[in-house]
């Protein structure tokens, strides 16, 4: 369909915006919003209508929306000002009140264009990254088999479904293209989805293999591709494994790819890229990185002050200063955590990532215990898939002094995302939690694994130090000494324990043995 009004021509086939015979270059939401309004031009459209249109149904602020209208007024020429084409009726909703011509065929019958450009989505992609699980072909030539094909990808829909930091299209949906030669594009203009999953079953004897691959829908790119084997002796406990493996691998690829987008959009202000971005830089955790990921957390929330995740991953470096003794001012950070934990639990307590961020401050931050595990456990039973869950139900615990769990929930962290950018984190704290339970040999193989990974990290240092102090590795432990304190030559035991009394007392005792100055 073509709408015609003024001097624009609005081709919602070819999802193409012209003012006179120009192409005018718009965001796919303002796109969706102008189709909507001129769509259901004989009404009033409300607030309302307009966020299950477009953004269906999550919540959005109000900038955000005024942010699209605004788009959309300078895109067909109108104006807040002028309200020729939209009219904002207050407190009732908008309308499209500018005559409209309705046509068929394209816009090119009409007014010359240049060519075609690649197809742009049907429907707005959300702003988080959105997948689809198609049906896994079975390749088997068993149409028994057909159940098994069918429920992995049911578990692996559920599975996806736990991270609410994701859009994932439902198993209804993604189903009817079941039996289908797709194309990939297609499908994610069709369902409005970046990503797509799919794959294939294929048996033999008693033996089965999956084979997955991750797509970007926009490209056509491989993102990742991978196969898996098992015995169909216990048939849940494959398909149990199968979505753990196929979850580990794609979660992490999903985040990655989104910055990697969102690095391609330096210029882009709206809070899910600024999240993106300080994202990245939360991943390299050095003071520098984490005060840049502030700075960019909270340029997102003057955007969307009730963007739990921007705010979740706020407390988290808040957290960080403290703990790594980067803080300027301590007691800011401390009551910036706070307050940004408080806020987080006021927008979702249903979110598996941020009550595990919220967990880890009110242990660190506030000395809350009780309600620190009962955050971190209410965020792995939300999801088990969560590596970020279960890393910071890990240091939890060593905080609480369930060290034994801490290990448990570290194990699972890594086993879940392996090739996880702040790994040597969770290694630097298996570490300690080795140390408390006087596992000293471990301690050195976490501590060593993580300096791989960052020879500069401060806690990696300390717990390598304590470690081979307490193995009696006495010059080992010296070296290791002199390096931390070229890298922190103001390190003290003691500022330490004032800012923080929640480490192991076996910690502390070990980086005495070892030297370090009180």
């Amino acid at each position: 369909m073509r709408y015609l009004f003024e001097n624009c021509s609005f081709d919602t086939d070819r999802r193409e915006l012209r003012r006179g015979a120009e192409p005018v270059n718009i965001p796919p939401q303002v796109f969706d919003l102008l189709d909507y309004l001129i769509r259901n031009r004989e009404h009033v459209v409300s607030k309302d209508d307009l966020i299950e249109a477009i953004w269906r149904g999550r919540i959005v602020s109000e900038t955000a929306l005024t942010t699209r209208l605004n788009a959309a007024r300078t895109a067909i020429g109108d104006s807040g000002e002028e309200q020729r084409l939209i009219k904002t009726l207050p407190r009732k909703g908008f309308r499209f009140v500018g005559p409209v011509q309705e046509t068929h065929g394209s816009a090119s019958a009409a007014v010359a264009g240049p060519p075609e450009s690649p197809p742009k989505p049907t429907l707005a992609l959300p702003d988080k990254p959105s997948i689809a699980v198609l049906p896994f072909e079975n390749m088997s030539g068993d149409v028994e088999q057909e159940y098994l094909a069918d429920g992995i990808v049911d578990d692996i829909t559920t599975a996806l479904s736990w991270f609410r930091s994701l859009f994932v299209i439902a198993r209804h949906s993604s189903f009817t293209y079941k039996g289908h030669a797709v194309d990939i594009k297609q499908v994610g203009r069709e369902l409005g989805v970046r990503y797509v999953l799919e794959g294939s079953v294929r048996k033999s004897a008693e033996k089965i293999r999956i084979a997955c691959q991750l797509i970007d829908a926009t490209t056509g790119a491989h993102l990742w591709a991978d196969r898996f084997d098992g015995d169909l002796s216990d048939i849940f406990a494959l398909q149990d494994e199968i979505t753990v493996n196929v979850i580990a691998a794609i979660h992490p690829k999903l985040l990655q790819a989104e910055i990697d987008l969102a690095a391609r959009r330096p210029n882009s202000v709206s809070a899910y890229d600024l999240y993106l971005r300080a994202t990245a830089h939360y991943h390299a955790m050095n003071r520098e990185e984490v005060a840049e990921a502030l700075r960019l957390l909270y340029r997102a929330l003057e955007i969307d002050p009730r963007y739990s995740r921007a705010a979740s991953l706020a407390t988290v470096c808040h957290t960080i200063n403290l703990m790594q003794r980067w803080a300027i001012d301590p007691q800011s950070d401390v009551k910036e955590a706070a307050r940004l934990a408080q806020l987080v639990l006021s927008i979702d307590e249903h979110d598996a990532d941020t009550l595990a961020c919220v967990g880890l401050a009110k242990a660190y931050v506030s000395g809350d215990f009780d309600a620190a595990i009962d955050l971190v456990n209410q965020a792995v039973a939300l999801n088990p898939n969560s590596a970020t869950a279960w890393g910071f139900r890990g240091v939890t615990c060593v905080y609480i002094g369930q060290a034994q769990e801490a290990v448990g929930s570290f194990e699972r962290s890594i086993r879940l995302n392996p090739l996880d950018p702040t790994l040597f984190v969770t290694y630097s704290m298996l570490g300690v939690a080795f140390i408390d339970l006087r596992r000293f040999e471990e301690a050195v193989a976490a501590a060593t694994k993580a300096l791989r990974k960052n020879k500069t990290f401060g806690l990696a240092n300390r717990c390598l130090a304590a470690a081979l102090a307490h193995l009696g590795r006495d010059a080992e432990a010296k070296r290791i000494v002199v390096q931390i304190l070229e890298i922190e030559p103001g390190f003290r035991i003691s500022d330490l324990l004032s800012r923080s009394g929640k480490w192991p007392q076996s910690y502390f005792e070990g980086l005495r043995k070892a030297g370090l100055p009180e």
